[in-house]
């Protein structure tokens, strides 16, 4: 039912490292060939074999809208006209800026970079220069993207291949990333005794989501808060993810927390490569023109990715709208709960509003080491179950689902129901 796919996947490898660019996509952890999409709109997606799926991945996020959005592809539309790339500032930066920073109150100023990683990244080199320490704190699991110092017992894609240590990390720079079970503040607190003063930062997501889905213990991040603030250490929170997805104002704005520096992606390019980190005036005002901090980017500040990311906040900041996708998320996980417990399966399912995640193994979860326990092989099972009822769920039980606004009613109904009917056949 796959041929196109299975042909261009054979063809793929002919010139692409692995048949795919990112490693995630190549469903070594779930079985099978990948496929290859034709298109999407709304809450589907279509491989080129003609199939159409409920897409619960929403390109790993961004997608909070659903797919082709008539507001994103109109200002696409417009933009595109007056070119693609200029090289110089544009107004849409202003615009895009100024509504990140109004969201966030802990940003008073931010750089607009073109990914996740990059933003990461040059946060970490930012607040090394501020301190004037090297050794920074990252959490099990956790991903912040592919930086040398930050591929460390990472999680995501670096989980699901089981290389959480990737082999061209230099030996003296992974030593100067020091990393702690994610949840474990009184960890955080015996480290800092000993290595406080050398420490430039921590660097945590706030809501773990490349881990599957694992929220934050009550008063861990407040902890972090204190102690960073103790040590005079710079908090950042990896908002990657949770930035405009779980609140207008990200996971900080829901747990009433400001870190000194904030990493954002995904949803602010409206489905376009952006990247951006902002934070505390005097930290960020180190940067390079203002200060002697250097960072650059040739294609930063796109005129596309900014005029689907203003168009995509636009909306977001409409009222109702995340009740909208909390009340989704309630549904489609009362759901998969009620299948969990009529078919007796020894499942864990966490939902932060729109973002969720099953783990095959029992409850409760709270860090990486409990998370490597899961049973990879049945989630693999249960991925093919769902691929053939038309819901395309994460190729990995290391990844976390997505709902958009544009998932229906219909679209929940019908996930759960083949929910049920996979669950029923591993039994």
């Amino acid at each position: 039912m796959t041929d196109r796919s299975q042909a261009l996947f054979a063809e793929a490898q002919k010139y692409i490292v692995g048949g795919v660019n990112s490693p995630v996509r190549a469903f070594k952890a779930v079985g099978g060939r990948p496929l290859f999409i034709k298109g999407a709109e709304g809450s589907r997606i279509f491989d080129v074999d003609g199939r159409e799926y409920v897409d619960y991945v929403c390109s790993w996020g961004p997608l909070i809208l659903g797919h082709s959005h008539p507001s994103i592809v109109q200002a696409l539309k417009e933009t595109i006209e007056h070119g693609t790339s200029y090289g110089a500032p544009t107004e849409l930066e202003i615009d895009l800026a100024s509504m990140i920073v109004r969201a966030v109150p802990s940003i008073e100023l931010v750089r607009l970079v073109n990914s996740g990683t990059e933003a990461v990244m040059s946060a970490i080199r930012l607040a090394r220069a501020y301190t004037g320490r090297s050794k920074i704190i990252k959490f099990e699991g956790c991903y912040h993207g592919h930086a040398d110092s930050l591929l460390v017992k990472a999680g995501s894609g670096a989980t699901t291949l089981g290389i959480p240590d990737s082999p061209g990390v230099p030996h003296d720079l992974a030593k100067l990333t020091l990393t702690l079970p994610y949840n474990d503040l009184e960890e955080v607190e015996r480290l800092l005794e000993r290595e406080g003063e050398g420490i430039a930062c921590v660097i945590v997501e706030p809501i773990a989501g490349n881990m599957g889905l694992i929220p934050p213990v009550e008063g861990f991040l407040a902890g972090l808060r204190s102690l960073t603030a103790k040590y005079s250490m710079v908090l950042i929170f990896d908002e990657v993810i949770t930035g405009f997805r779980v609140a207008y104002g990200g996971a900080q704005q829901l747990y009433g927390l400001s870190p000194d520096l904030t990493c954002l992606g995904k949803i602010i390019g409206g489905g376009l490569p952006v990247g951006a980190y902002g934070g505390k005036k005097e930290i960020m005002e180190l940067i390079a023109p203002t200060g002697p901090v250097y960072q650059a980017g040739t294609l930063s500040g796109n005129p596309l990715a900014m005029a689907a990311g203003i168009q995509t906040l636009k909306i977001l900041a409409q009222k109702g709208i995340y009740e909208e996708l909390e009340k989704k998320g309630q549904r489609l996980c009362a759901g998969i709960e009620k299948n969990i417990q009529e078919t007796g399966s020894s499942l864990y399912l966490t939902r932060i509003g729109s973002m969720f995640c099953t783990f095959f193994q029992p409850g409760p979860l709270f860090n990486y080491q409990q998370v490597k326990g899961c049973d990879t092989g049945q989630y693999a099972q249960y991925f093919q179950h769902m691929l053939t009822q038309g819901i395309y769920l994460a190729p990995s039980q290391f990844e976390t689902g997505f709902l958009s606004l544009a998932h229906s009613e219909g679209d929940i109904e019908k996930t759960i129901t083949s929910n049920y009917k996979a669950l029923k056949t591993l039994k």
